[in-house]
């Protein structure tokens, strides 16, 4: 055999083997099984897993930007004019999240903590001094009071004469600080003087700085890597969900985009589904908002994107001063779909106040029905520096590996293609040799040296040497005609 022959065996071989190993890879699904093994233990919320430490303590910056609305026409507005308002903001916070008391609950499918916050105040970051800058907006404590005490007659005279007595008005301008930390309301103090239960001390973020906002559940990625670090529900209650939309790339990393669709704060009309979120049959609103009155002590407030964004144009045309816009207002999360990992979020909602006529408080019969914007947050994170790298390593271990049958498919398929050239080559060279023909041309007379010399045996009977083979006679050919 000879050594073309082998090299044409052993590629073959070679071949064979790729393509078989590759595709039987590939067919039983080994890495993918390897992949998730490697996944569940990088990225599950358990203890060991190397996000777990730092998902109990984020190292990337959480910044809460507040945003208000101040009113620059009051007097009109309380005569039935539409109001003006014009937005002030960023004031920004540097958020630092904590999980305390982490407990793993459901065989370890899920996990129980609560989210501790401190804020500190970025002033580069923020348009302003929030112990300085005053805001004219809604007095949230007055129209606190006057929706629990609507209905009784001899309440809300006393009420309304406590307001007349004190000076509150439907109108208050405070500083962003006592807005959002808090102040003590004259209001409320005279209230709590009779009902101790009453909180005298008013802010949109009271006891919100240094403390936790109840027990969230969190799924671990046990059970699929794909749902670490989902809520599955914050103080027993349902959680808001989101649509994919789009894909984008975050520091270089691709991610999808989810986001809450319209479906989520839909009137009961347009998703029927929403009926049980209405206060009760006669307090459910349109398209874009939600009353959360219950969950504020009974203040009419109400819940929705920023600058109604989604929301029934009715509600935006009612004030003067607001332009909902997607890039800005949208709530939304980025999520990489190889590990699950949030690499962007921005969760923004925004406080309004339901103001109407209000039996028994004179101030209020020039007023039509209208939901009044307050503030509104925007909570932002990005995925810092660090975690890239990580997170880049763990994918290219991913795509090496999930791709590592595909390589040896290719490599088997790249050898056969070397296969079939040697075989070709080798039938083509067959051939030519088969049709090799050696001739003798005949000439009247020799004109070389070659045609001038016969080949004849040294005798009659060849001789035979064992080591250099037959003995050749060359004798010329004028020699042999004499």
């Amino acid at each position: 055999m000879t050594r073309r022959s082998c090299a044409i065996y052993v590629v073959g071989i070679v071949c064979a083997h790729l393509l078989i190993i590759g595709i039987g890879l590939v067919v039983a699904q080994v890495f993918r099984t390897l992949i998730h093994n490697r996944l569940k233990k990088e990225i599950t919320l358990t203890e060991g897993s190397r996000v777990f430490e730092t998902w109990k303590n984020p190292p990337p910056p959480v910044f809460m930007e507040y945003f208000f609305f101040n009113v620059t026409n009051v007097d009109e507005f309380l005569v039935g004019a539409k109001p003006v308002v014009a937005q002030v903001g960023p004031y920004t916070y540097r958020e630092y999240r904590v999980k305390v008391n982490v407990t793993a609950v459901e065989n370890a499918t899920k996990v129980s903590a609560y989210n501790t916050k401190t804020f500190v105040f970025l002033r580069e970051k923020s348009v302003g001094d929030p112990a300085v800058d005053a805001i004219t907006t809604i007095n949230i404590p007055a129209w606190a009071v006057m929706n629990k005490v609507k209905g009784s007659f001899w309440k809300s005279s006393m009420v309304s004469i406590w307001m007349n007595s004190i000076g509150s008005g439907l109108f208050t301008t405070r500083t962003v600080d006592e807005l959002l930390w808090g102040y003590k309301d004259p209001l409320l103090s005279r209230i709590a003087a009779s009902s101790p239960d009453v909180e005298e001390v008013f802010g949109l973020m009271y006891k919100k700085n240094g403390t936790h906002d109840g027990e969230f559940v969190y799924h671990t990625g046990e059970q699929s890597y794909m749902d670490y670090g989902r809520v599955e529900s914050w103080r027993g209650q349902r959680s808001i969900h989101m649509e994919f939309e789009k894909d984008v790339v975050v520091k270089g990393i691709p991610a999808y985009r989810f986001t809450p669709p319209r479906s989520v704060f839909a009137s009961k009309e347009e998703n029927p589904a929403n009926e049980g979120f209405c206060v009760s049959p006669q307090e459910c609103l349109g398209t874009g908002l939600l009353k959360v009155s219950p969950c504020r002590k009974g203040a009419p407030v109400v819940a929705s994107f920023p600058h109604f964004y989604l929301a029934d144009h009715k509600y935006v045309a009612a004030i003067e001063g607001l332009t909902p816009k997607r890039e800005h207002h949208q709530t939304y999360l980025d999520l990489n779909p190889t590990t699950g990992v949030p690499v962007r979020a921005n969760k923004r909602a925004q406080i309004n106040i339901l103001i109407n006529r209000i039996s028994g408080f004179p101030k209020t019969r020039g007023l039509n029905d209208t939901i009044f914007p307050v503030m509104f947050l925007n909570e932002s994170v990005v995925i810092d520096d660090a975690s890239v790298a990580r997170l880049n390593k763990l994918l290219l271990i991913v795509t090496v590996v999930s791709n590592f049958p595909l390589i040896i498919v290719g490599l088997g398929a790249i050898m056969l293609v070397v296969f079939i050239i040697l075989l070709v080559r080798a039938h083509k060279q067959k051939n030519e040799v088969k049709r090799i023909v050696f001739t003798k041309a005949v000439y009247a007379a020799p004109t070389t040296a070659e045609e001038d010399t016969s080949y004849t045996p040294v005798s009659d009977k060849e001789k035979d040497d064992p080591q250099n083979g037959t003995y050749i006679g060359l004798t010329p050919t004028a020699d042999l005609k004499s």
